[in-house]
């Protein structure tokens, strides 16, 4: 991956690249995302050091991953009838998360949800969609990141 001047390595999803991007296919989707704002787990860390909005993780955060709920691709609190991805997670994936511009604005139904900029499992082991950085080079990133700031998921 790599952000003006920095390269670091990065995980991406299960089942490479697609332009087709589909509910629980475990592709990271290729196209332009605009980083929206930052979760964290304040229990974890410090706060991430950004010019984008950052907000605490609570328990309670989930979000919403089922195609025909009006929630879908959405921040949901929990409990949560429909299918959900748990934002407060045991591991320390989403110690820092970031909401990428991807199928949010509409919500296309079907066409993938939670697909974010967070951290990497030390081994680098695929995600089911996302792009995955270590921690340090998330902050290093987070650091020089601006308000309107694309992500380019690119096909080799």
């Amino acid at each position: 991956m790599t952000f003006g001047a920095i390269t670091v390595p990065c995980a991406l999803g299960r089942s490479g690249l697609t332009q087709m991007k589909r509910e629980g296919d475990g592709a990271t989707p290729i196209g332009q995302f605009e980083l929206l704002n930052v979760y964290y787990r304040a229990d974890r860390g410090r706060r991430p050091q950004t010019e984008l909005p950052v907000e605490a993780l609570k328990p309670a955060d989930g979000w919403c991953d089922a195609p025909g709920h009006p929630r879908y691709n959405r921040p949901v609190e929990l409990p949560f009838d429909a299918s959900h991805e748990k934002m407060w997670r045991a591991d320390r994936l989403y110690d820092i998360v970031v909401v990428l511009n991807c199928n949010m604005f509409p919500a296309v139904p079907g066409s993938g949800s939670a697909i974010f900029f967070h951290i990497a499992r030390e081994t680098y082991t695929p995600t089911e969609g996302c792009v995955a950085v270590a921690p340090e080079h998330m902050r290093l990133i987070l650091s020089k990141v601006r308000a309107g700031d694309i992500m380019r998921v690119l096909s080799n």
